[in-house]
C-alpha cells in the first residue's frame, strides 16, 4: 500500500513582533522555530497579537506547538528569511503540511 501525500492542513500569516523574541520567561530567542512557536503561544495561549496576525488551525495546541522544530526541520525556510525571522519587525506565512489532524512539515515564507 502506497505512502499517504502529506497535504495542506492549514496556513497563517502573522507579524513577528517584539514579544515574539523573547520566551515566557524573558530569554532572547535565537532560532526561527522558537520565534515561530513563541508567535503561536501568545497568538493562541496568552492573547498577544500584532496587527495582521491570523489565526490557524493546528498551533493551538501546545502540543503541536512543541513540535514546531521538527516541522521546521522537516519542511523549509531560506537562510535570509530565517535570519530576518529571528530579527522580528518581520511577516511570516507559514504553511502546514501533514495528514488529517498530524502536522509533519511547515513551509516559512518571509517578507521585510
Amino acid at each position: 500500500m502506497p505512502a499517504m501525500a502529506d497535504e495542506l492542513i492549514g496556513a497563517y500569516r502573522a507579524y513577528i513582533g517584539k514579544a515574539d523574541l523573547t520566551s515566557s520567561k524573558g530569554a532572547r530567542l535565537s532560532e526561527p522555530w522558537q520565534v515561530l512557536r513563541q508567535d503561536r503561544a501568545n497568538y493562541h495561549r496568552f492573547g498577544v497579537s500584532q496587527s495582521g496576525d491570523e489565526w490557524d488551525p493546528f498551533f493551538g495546541s501546545i502540543d503541536n506547538r512543541a513540535i514546531m522544530e521538527q516541522m521546521v526541520k522537516n519542511g523549509s525556510i531560506d537562510p535570509k528569511a530565517a535570519r530576518n525571522l529571528v530579527q522580528g519587525g518581520a511577516t511570516v506565512y507559514v504553511r502546514i503540511y501533514g495528514r488529517g489532524s498530524l502536522g509533519t512539515s511547515v513551509q516559512v515564507s518571509v517578507s521585510k
